[in-house]
């Protein structure tokens, strides 16, 4: 949760946001509690501008919380709920305001990265050792990023080469046997600047499921990019991102690799016309082994987009198209092995005075499933300096996976080619105060899903099909406070996810959720910690497997014990709390590790 304050001068990020606008140096002092955010449209905006839900982790609170894993910093987030298999690189599940795992998108550096086969995100193998910066932005965005935008878009940051930095390298271990080590250097020549980083990571791991045997994970990662800047003022830039290792599971092992690259070009063509251009490619790589034999999938997305910004006085139009290609090589036999889609998309950014006004429209045609037509308003209007109300209304559609779709007929199960996408309206209102040392957001939001894809039978034998409809309801508060050392953050969500067709609570999602952060600057020292709470939840869509509520208390010290050195202590569920989010298919339950710490030591090159 975003409550700092320092001041921000620039956004870097080359075609991280939209993905293909660049963030260009902001000329006054942004407070960051009200920072610019680049993911909710198309464009660099301040929160407040944005006219959306947004949530910031920037690279002081991702130092200060060393999360172990991805998923630790959106965990108990406004709207945010999380699911998984176990502790240490298990299967981990997003779900945005109610949407399940495959309607969050996630973008690194505006490349998506997710699994055409199962759907969704390997949040799980993302190394947040290797990101600054994320911004969690809730509400439909298909008109924006297209398919799978429903409940919202998360994008990661990756480290940024900056002026005055040369590297770090940073040491640690922990309980389970766990260490890690990472290390990066950056540097610049003219106009060019350039940085390489990378971590090793590996741990014993802790039993996940009752009564099981402990399970391990390892990760190796490397980040690279290279940004020059031209003498108009443009940027071209090449990033490479790779995370790749070895989890255990109940019953085998997974040898994983997940990896995105792109390579973009902005430049201003005149002074009222900014022109982008991405192309990209992201990765999701597995192979199982277990004793009834050998399984792999592997999945590749490739992306070619290109925007164009129009500037007219304090109004901006964007208009552009994208071009998207998934492909897929496994050892099941799917019927299909890749799907092209197309899009044109715009968006119209409009300010009179205290008025913001925001309209987006997007076509897709895809090859597999159709054309979808998508868009959204959106309403502001300042009341003073310090407070701002919003209304917004959008639509969005998640697209059926190739599981979905093509899975080959086994164990009286198949594929469903005839699966339509899930399509959803949304409405929202919001209200928000930023003050000196202080803010708070307040969203009210109502979505309707109809075609949701779920279990069913044709002729006999056990598919997917479009049966359900749903209505989530919900409210979300976040507020923030920093003064004199302290940094406070709290939020809190109520949810109603109601599956309209038999009125049951939505299968793994919490109705309630609550998160609070407490951090204080002493001298050379930091001590900090956090709660987090969630309601119960059901894992099963009759609501009859009832998995228990539960908080977690986690603490934190940091100490800046000689010049450029530090250390850093972390005890996460120091209380050494059993609970549970999802069951394993024989019944028992999926457990999260008790009591971890870790210990590290950093040296930061100047």
């Amino acid at each position: 949760m975003k409550v700092s304050r320092s001041v921000t001068s620039a956004l870097v990020a080359p075609f991280a946001f939209s993905p293909l606008s660049i963030a260009v140096a902001q000329e006054a002092e942004v407070s960051q509690l009200n920072p610019i955010v680049v993911t909710a449209t198309l464009g660099p905006k301040t929160v407040g501008e944005s006219l959306a839900s947004v949530t910031v982790v920037d690279e002081e609170e991702i130092r200060s919380k060393a999360p172990a894993e991805f998923s630790d910093l959106l965990r108990g987030q406004p709207g945010i709920s999380v699911t998984g298999n176990g502790s240490f690189g298990k299967t981990t599940s997003v779900y945005t305001r109610g949407v399940q795992n495959a309607g969050t998108v996630l973008l690194v550096d505006g490349v998506k990265l997710h699994s055409a086969t199962g759907g969704g995100a390997p949040w799980q193998y993302f190394p947040t050792e290797l990101i600054e910066r994320v911004e969690i932005v809730r509400g439909p965005r298909s008109s924006l990023y297209g398919a799978d935008a429903m409940g919202g878009v998360v994008q990661a940051f990756t480290l940024d080469p900056q002026q005055g930095q040369q590297g770090w390298v940073e040491v640690g271990a922990g309980n389970f046997d766990t260490q890690k080590a990472s290390a990066g250097a950056s540097g610049s020549v003219g106009n060019t600047r350039f940085s390489l980083s990378g971590l090793h990571k590996e741990s014993d791991g802790a039993a996940i499921v009752e009564n099981g045997e402990d399970k391990g994970f390892r990760n190796t990662a490397g980040l690279g990019r290279v940004v020059h800047t031209l003498d108009n003022g443009g940027e071209a830039s090449i990033m490479l991102l790779q995370s790749e290792g070895n989890t255990e599971y109940e019953g085998g092992n997974i040898d994983y690799m997940i990896r995105t690259i792109g390579l973009g070009l902005m430049t201003p063509l005149s002074e009222s016309w900014q022109m982008g251009v991405q192309f990209a490619e992201s990765r999701d790589e597995s192979e199982s082994f277990t004793t009834f034999g050998n399984s792999t999938y592997n999945t590749r997305l490739r992306e070619a987009r290109w925007e164009n910004t129009f500037s007219f006085d304090v109004h901006e139009l964007v208009v552009g198209t994208e071009l998207q290609q998934d492909e897929v090589s496994s050892s099941q036999n799917y019927a299909e092995t890749s799907r092209t889609n197309t899009a044109l998309f715009s968006q119209l950014r409009l300010n009179f005075g205290p008025v913001d006004a925001q309209l987006s429209l997007r076509g897709d045609d895809n090859e597999a499933y159709g054309t979808n037509e998508t868009g959204g308003l959106a309403l502001g209007y300042s009341v003073d300096r310090s407070h701002r109300v919003r209304a917004s209304y959008g639509t969005a559609f998640r697209a059926p996976t190739f599981n979905d779709l093509y899975w080959p007929l086994s164990f009286n199960y198949q594929g469903n080619p005839d699966l339509k996408p899930e399509e959803s309206e949304s409405y929202e209102l919001g209200a928000s105060g930023n003050y000196q040392r202080w803010f708070w957001d307040l969203a009210l939001y109502q979505m309707d899903v109809d075609n949701l894809i779920g279990a069913g039978q044709i002729g006999g034998v056990s598919t997917r099909v479009n049966v359900d409809e749903a209505r989530i309801r919900g409210a979300e508060f976040a507020g923030g406070y920093e003064h004199n050392g302290w940094r406070a953050g709290v939020a809190l969500t109520y949810m109603d996810p109601e599956d309209r067709d038999t009125n049951k609570q939505l299968a793994r999602r919490t109705r309630q959720s609550a998160r609070i952060d407490l951090d204080k600057d002493v001298n050379n020292f930091t001590f900090g910690g956090s709660v987090v709470a969630e309601g119960h939840r059901y894992d099963d869509a009759a609501n009859t497997d009832r998995l228990a509520g539960f908080g977690t208390f986690d603490l934190r010290a940091g100490w800046n014990f000689a010049p450029n050195w530090s250390g850093r202590l972390t005890l996460a569920n120091v209380l050494d709390k059993e609970y549970s989010t999802a069951r394993y298919f024989d019944g028992r339950k999926y457990i999260a590790a008790g009591r971890t710490g870790m210990l590290s030591v950093r040296y930061d090159i100047q």
